[in-house]
Order: C-alpha cells, then structure tokens, then sequence
C-alpha cells in the first residue's frame, strides 16, 4: 500500500470515498428506462479500458486517496468476458482503511454461473435489479423473457454467500407501483434486502417532477399499512434511507428481508452527502452520474502519463464536481448519453 495518504475533497467539503467502474457498456437487456432498444452504438473493444488498465486507475483512488469502495457496474458487468479475473485483481487493492470494499450491480440474469467465480475471486457483496415479479411486465419493461434466471440468479447469489445480497426496483407509476408490497413481500420471505428507487424520467420534456415519480413517502406509507416500519440511523454517504421492519421480518431482526432501503433520487436528492465518482468504460472520468464533463483519464494513461499525473487530472476534476446534479431546476441538463453507457 502507498504510504503516501491524501483525502480527495471537493469544493463543499465532501470526503470522496467511493468510486464506480463501468467495465462494459453492453447490456443483455434493454430496459426502457436504461437505453433505447434499437440503435445503440456499442464501443469499440480497443476503446474499452483493460483489465490492467482498471487495476491501475482504481489502485490510484484506493492507495493514494484512501478510497473505501469500489462498485462494479456497467451496461451490464457479467457480459464482460473473465470478469473473475478483474474481481480477484482489484480484491487485493487495499487503502489505509483496509482492504478495497469491492461490490458489483448486475440484472442477475447470468448469476448462476459466475455468482461461485466472483466470490471466490474476491467480490464482496452483489446488488440484483428486479422491477417486476410479472413475467409479462417484466418482458415489457426489459425487453427480454429473463425473469425466471434472474429469480434463480438470486438464489445463485444467496448459495455463492454473497450477504447481505440486496435487489433493485426501480418504481415507475403507471408501470410497477402496484407491485411495491409484493415487492417487499419478497423481500421478506427470501431474505433479501429490496431496495426501492425513485423513477428518472431521463427521456421527459422539461420539468422532472413528472407523473411517473412515486416518491419515498408515497412508498413508505404503501409498504408500512401491511407491514409497519421505522426509520434506521442516518445513512451518512449512502444514497439509501433504511426503514426496518417491526416485527422483524420472516428470518430474524439482524437479516437482510427484516429492512428495506429506499433512494429517493428525485424527491429528496442526497447529493449533499454524495461521496462517489465514476470511471465509464472508456475511462472517463466522471464526478457526478449528470455531470456534463468528462475527463479522459484512459487517453492520458495509455499517452504514457505517470500515477502522478493522472493523480493531478483527477484532483483537478474532482474540484469540479458540483453541490448537487440540479435536477427538478430549470438549468438542468439531462445527459447526452444512455444510463448503460454512463455506468449508471
């Protein structure tokens, strides 16, 4: 570990803490939310950073500035050939903290046969996107008749030792926000954590606060009239505020299905304490999901860049990151790229 520690501070004061690497902007799904389902123009592979380039970039953030987690996403991460191989690199990355907190975000639908590989390569812990428990509605909002493999792609998760494993529903009204109970019914009988996600519109005219919002507290009164619920502690520099159950779920007080967590995106923006910054595919460098620049810190690694270097271009940016992403705000600018090719 570099003996050299610095904190990577923004403007306002926040600790930077976490970072996400998009290691693919491919997707085997096509979420309506996500990115459209014809017409995307995939990255070259030679434009993709390696895995030796990955290792490097993130061995700057954890070593050097102290970075405590590191979450893989894409596009979608599992279709990234030998991601075991990444896993097990970036699993032996250690800061002044410790050892890298090394987790992944993935639609689950490959699970069963990498979910053994990448906690034996080092992965910590696995977020699962699950919208729906509808077929036909799930077919209709991803495009593709998984279901059934993200269900056992869950199991996998559970099996492999993955825990807390946590799943992902973004609630869109008109769509699945009937489903929001049953939701956290699932939660609580398989012993998953459900995590609950405002709906962006990305693809909405002007003003976000669009009918399509269901908000935390629309979400927190449907789920606790059939299973009442109290607020956790203060979640710091997580995006997610947690709600436990009172009777303490179906498999104890201390697991996973006896909480939910719900991140209020829109409604109630924590951008306050946002403690994350991104690396996409191509290996620019981003400070926020909405940020309207990039940094090309692939370009300057592979012009021949020492650590050094590329450690001031990242401190130059991070001195750019803004007080909060402006949505709901009339100078909003939504992003010019899909939610796949923006890690997000």
């Amino acid at each position: 570990m570099a003996g050299n520690f610095e904190k990577l501070i923004d403007p306002f004061g926040r600790h930077i803490e976490d970072l996400r690497i998009s290691v693919t902007d491919r997707c085997n799904f096509r979420c309506t939310y996500c990115m459209p389902e014809e017409g995307m123009n995939w990255l070259d592979r030679s434009a993709v950073m390696s895995f030796e380039e990955i290792e490097q970039l993130a061995r700057i953030f954890v070593e050097r500035y102290g970075v405590k987690g590191i979450r893989l996403t894409g596009g979608e991460p599992t279709v990234r050939a030998h991601l075991p191989v990444l896993v097990e690199m970036l699993s032996k990355l250690e800061g002044p903290n410790g050892p890298v907190d090394l987790s992944m975000t993935t639609n689950g639908a490959t699970m069963r046969l990498v979910a053994s590989k990448l906690k034996a390569a080092g992965l910590k812990r696995v977020n699962i996107s699950l919208d729906t428990l509808e077929r036909e509605k799930f077919f209709q909002m991803t495009r593709r008749d998984e279901l059934d493999n993200v269900l056992d792609g869950i199991k996998a998760a559970q099996e492999a030792g993955f825990a807390p494993v946590k799943i992902n529903a973004v609630i869109e009204r008109g769509t699945n926000d009937n489903e929001i109970v049953d939701l956290a019914t699932f939660g609580r009988e398989q012993n998953v954590e459900m995590r609950f996600i405002e709906f962006m519109p990305l693809e909405a005219d002007g003003h976000w606060m669009t009918e399509t919002v269901v908000g935390q507290d629309e979400i927190v009164e449907k789920i606790g009239a059939v299973y009442p619920i109290e607020v956790m502690p203060a979640r710091g520099a997580a995006p997610a505020d947690r709600f436990r159950y009172l009777d303490g779920g179906l498999h104890g007080a201390d697991d996973p299905g006896s909480r939910i967590g719900i991140i209020p995106t829109v409604t109630k923006p924590f951008c306050g304490d946002c403690d994350r910054v991104r690396l996409t595919a191509e290996g620019d460098f981003r400070t926020c999901l909405f940020a309207t620049k990039e940094f090309g810190l692939l370009e300057a690694l592979r012009s021949g860049e020492s650590d050094d270097q590329l450690a001031t271009r990242i401190e130059a940016a991070v001195g750019t990151k803004w007080a909060g992403h402006q949505i709901n705000q009339v100078n909003f600018t939504r992003p010019t790229k899909s939610m796949s090719q923006l890690g997000g």
